[in-house]
């Protein structure tokens, strides 16, 4: 201090050979003189009283300055009052208060104090939090929960989407048996696994109150999941409106993800739309053991004849279907089955083929000109002559062994249908000038354009059109010429 300095300046200028000499005057001089400098300091500081001292609080958040107050309440009742706000709204959480705030007094003359500008920045940078568990699925925290307990009842019920509680119950005591399973009976099934496809796990944290879920948000949240673009295959019956009816999409949102359609657009089958479908943050995957009975298909055999004609096929064998005891492992991925594999099978009874035997011989159309007796049996119960005042232009036979009619030779239909008084009829095509009709039939068991050989079943004996009785009317042309049937059968 200056009096020091002073004091050392005045002991100074004493020659040294006078120093001892004078060492008692200089004490006493140096006290006067340290009275006298007491008394100018002491009037100073009085003088000065009349000028105030103020303390003010520099406001530190986690280190940073924010602002300088007039009094350390004017901070923590604003903090109070935001604390005691957020317990209120959030009652049932356990909050944090994440800022650590530090006062620094100074004793100014003048102080400048900026409370209001403080109390909006401290408001600004206040972090409340509350503990809470987050649910991370493949390393990614994706939802908060307010603890573990929560988390385990939002994956509780995520599993209760696709299985019942009870399954659930009885998955849970069987892990604790070491015991072997029972068999299964008939159509019993059995849950053997509830897992999820992804990686899920819980992690403690602090986050803002406001963003915890509670465990029916978290679920609808997680079964819900993010909209992601994919690709749909147009099928048979597809349009537009259906297609974005099916994927929940307006129309107009169809179209502006496929610019190149319009609503006139015919789509093709097979074509590809780009949509958009929600895609769960989550995928339940449930592992199921099924037991069931079920038929073994009996095979089809064909063998060939080369006797027969083609067209021509006999049953050699009735088929008969065989039964199996199996056991499935089935897979399914949120609801949908994705694998299913048999796990034990036990044939109970071995099916029996059903065997066939068709005929490869090729039909000529090209008759003999030998013809065959279209019935088998019977008697002519008319002849080719007039009769009641017309000409009666063919036979009749009658009463046969059986009603099936037979083509008189090789040729091809070309007719078979209703011809008026004829009633169901006949005509083939011998391709050698011949044409043989039938008439009267009760059934036709060939078509136009058909080919058929000589002794095949061509219908049945009736009495359709204009007819007396049961009987087949039987008319032979030649070169378009009547001719009589019995000169060439």
């Amino acid at each position: 201090m200056n009096w020091k300095r002073t004091l050392l300046h005045y002991s100074s200028g004493f020659p040294k050979e006078s120093i001892q000499h004078q060492s008692m005057n200089l004490f006493k001089k140096a006290v006067i003189l340290a009275l006298i400098l007491s008394s100018i300091f002491f009037k100073v500081i009085s003088s000065s009283a009349d000028t105030n001292i103020e303390t003010v609080f520099h406001v530190y958040m986690n280190d940073e300055f924010v602002g300088t107050i007039s009094d350390k309440n004017v901070i923590e009742d604003v903090v109070n009052s935001e604390v005691n706000g957020m317990k209120e709204r959030f009652k049932d959480y356990h909050l944090i208060l994440e800022n650590k705030l530090t006062y620094i007094p100074e004793q100014v003359f003048r102080p400048q104090v900026e409370n209001e500008q403080t109390i909006d920045r401290v408001k600004k940078l206040l972090t409340i939090h509350a503990e809470a568990v987050s649910l991370v699925i493949n390393n990614s925290p994706v939802l908060y929960v307010k603890n573990s307990s929560d988390a385990e009842k939002v994956l509780q019920k995520l599993k209760q989407g696709f299985v019942s509680e009870k399954e659930l119950s009885q998955l849970k005591a069987v892990g604790t048996k070491s015991s072997e399973l029972p068999p299964l009976k008939e159509n019993q099934s059995r849950l053997l696994d509830v897992s999820f496809t992804e990686k899920v796990s819980f992690d403690n944290t602090k986050v803002d109150p406001g963003s915890i879920f509670t465990v029916d948000q978290a679920v609808k949240y997680l079964q819900k999941g993010t909209l992601k673009q994919q690709v749909y295959k147009v099928k048979e019956g597809d349009v537009l409106g259906s297609i974005a009816a099916e994927h929940q999409l307006e129309e107009e949102k169809l179209l502006q993800l496929n610019p190149d359609l319009s609503e006139d657009t015919i789509l093709q089958i097979g074509q590809e739309l780009n949509i958009t479908e929600y895609e769960p943050l989550v995928h339940v995957m449930v592992q199921k053991e099924i037991h069931k009975i079920e038929k073994i298909p009996y095979k089809k055999e064909v063998i060939e004849d080369p006797s027969m004609y083609k067209g021509d096929k006999k049953v050699k064998q009735k088929g008969k279907n065989g039964k199996s005891e199996l056991t499935y492992i089935i897979i399914e991925e949120n609801g949908k089955q994705v694998k299913k594999d048999i796990n034990e099978e036990k044939v109970l009874k071995k099916p029996v083929n059903h065997i066939v035997i068709v005929g490869t011989k090729v039909t000529p159309s090209r008759g003999s000109g030998d013809f065959a007796w279209p019935t088998n049996g019977g008697y002519i119960s008319s002849q080719l002559g007039q009769r009641w005042g017309s000409l009666h232009k063919g036979i009749d036979i009658a009463r046969p062994s059986n009603r099936t009619i037979k083509a008189a030779d090789n040729g091809r239909v070309v007719f078979a249908g209703w011809d008026g008084g004829y009633g169901n009829k006949i005509i083939i095509d011998h391709n050698n000038g011949f044409r043989t009709v039938y008439a009267h039939l009760s059934s036709i068991n060939v078509s136009a354009g058909e080919i058929v050989p000589k002794g095949s079943a061509i219908g049945v004996m009736g009495a359709t059109g204009d007819a007396t009785g049961i009987h087949l009317h039987f008319e032979v042309y030649k070169d378009g010429n009547l001719m009589n049937p019995l000169s060439y059968l």
